[in-house]
């Protein structure tokens, strides 16, 4: 009997492991290994935390034999699935799901990423997903995988939406949550903050892992 596939679920910027366990538990239903833990996102830059916390369990799976290695990443854990997928070869890779990740950056980091309190609260990797030509969004290379993105059009911030172009979740557009070479995208009328929790996010997502495209 081969061994199940693989998915890795990243949480986004000063979350938990904890609002990705509806996606962890429905990833499992549907017949993959999941492996879904938290990550210290305000401690330090992004590749410092792809090499100590992703990378590890990309090789915890394919030690358990996964023949393909599928990532689901909230927010920020896209940028860190980008990341991963640009510094390190896996042969392997299956598909990728981005939810309400800022692949263009957000405005958000723009506007305020000079204050002193989104430092304190975000640390160095917050301070990385900004718009500009030479952020860490923008530096990062398109997809060359099966990306699927899902961005979010409601918003309970209106001054934060004041300060983003275009149809958002109260922190990225979805413009800038879209990634060159993506296979689909889908939006949706949820919020950043819950987003990775609803239904039809976590059936899509999964139904992103087994077809390679969102249900219409």
């Amino acid at each position: 009997m081969s061994a199940a596939e693989a998915v890795i679920l990243l949480h986004g910027l000063a979350r938990s492991a904890r609002p990705m366990e509806k996606l962890a538990r429905a990833a499992r239903d549907a017949g993959f290994v999941a492996f879904s833990r938290g990550y210290p996102s305000t401690t330090a830059a992004v590749r410092t935390l792809v090499d100590s916390h992703v990378a590890p369990q990309v090789r915890e799976a394919l030690a358990a034999g996964a023949p393909r290695v599928h990532f689901i990443g909230h927010s920020m854990g896209g940028i860190l699935i980008r990341q991963y997928l640009a510094a390190y070869e896996l042969p392997q890779v299956g598909r990728v799901v981005m939810i309400g990740t800022p692949n263009r950056g957000s405005e958000l980091v723009d506007r305020l990423g000079r204050l002193a309190p989104f430092g304190w609260i975000n640390g160095p990797a917050g301070n990385e997903l900004g718009t500009g030509p030479d952020s860490l969004p923008n530096r990062l290379p398109p997809a060359t995988y099966e990306a699927g993105i899902i961005a979010g059009t409601r918003s309970y911030n209106p001054a934060y939406s004041a300060m983003i172009v275009g149809a958002n979740d109260g922190k990225v557009s979805v413009e800038r949550a879209q990634l060159d070479g993506m296979r689909d995208l889908l939006v949706l009328p949820v919020n950043h903050t819950f987003m990775m929790r609803d239904e039809v996010v976590v059936r899509q997502s999964i139904h992103f892992l087994r077809e390679g495209r969102f249900s219409r």
